[in-house]
């Protein structure tokens, strides 16, 4: 076998494996997100808010889900209806057009429920491994991610 073929068959493997290693991942995000009734937009929601300290604008959030503001407008009322309610709202202090949202603790306790079950997972898995096969994992998986984002930076003017 030729070094092209080669390629081309290490390509075929790896995108087979990582197009399943991402459904079957997806699979299992939705069933945890499920079980605490959330959606993964609400989800995701959620996330943003609690990397960004509990609070954030709504265009902010919008903007880091390529979402528009109105359709993340309709993401934090029902995210807000829910009981207990999970986000509020306020306007800004800085800005009068502008509407922050907050992680309320029920929100914040939801985001980290499901954190935790998702990493338990991970845990278990991890555990039947060795230390050093766990920590080549995570490199190659750090080196791959590395080079997709350092060679294929995603931007509009790259995308189909």
């Amino acid at each position: 076998m030729n070094s092209n073929q080669s390629l081309e068959q290490d390509v075929n493997a790896f995108w087979s494996l990582l197009f399943n290693i991402i459904a079957e991942l997806e699979k299992r995000l939705f069933a945890h997100l499920a079980a605490h009734q959330l959606t993964p937009p609400q989800f995701y929601v959620l996330k943003t808010l609690s990397e960004h300290g509990g609070r954030c604008r709504i265009g902010q959030i919008a903007h880091e889900h390529h979402l528009t503001n109105a359709t993340m407008t309709g993401l934090i009322k029902r995210l807000e209806a829910m009981t207990p309610p999970l986000v509020s709202r306020e306007q800004s202090d800085n800005d009068g057009r502008s509407v922050d949202v907050m992680l309320t603790p029920e929100g914040n306790q939801r985001f980290l429920d499901v954190q935790h079950d998702i990493l338990e997972q991970v845990r278990t898995l991890f555990g039947l491994l060795p230390v050093d096969e766990r920590q080549q994992i995570i490199e190659k998986v750090q080196a791959y991610f590395h080079l997709l984002v350092q060679v294929f930076p995603v931007n509009k003017t790259n995308l189909p």
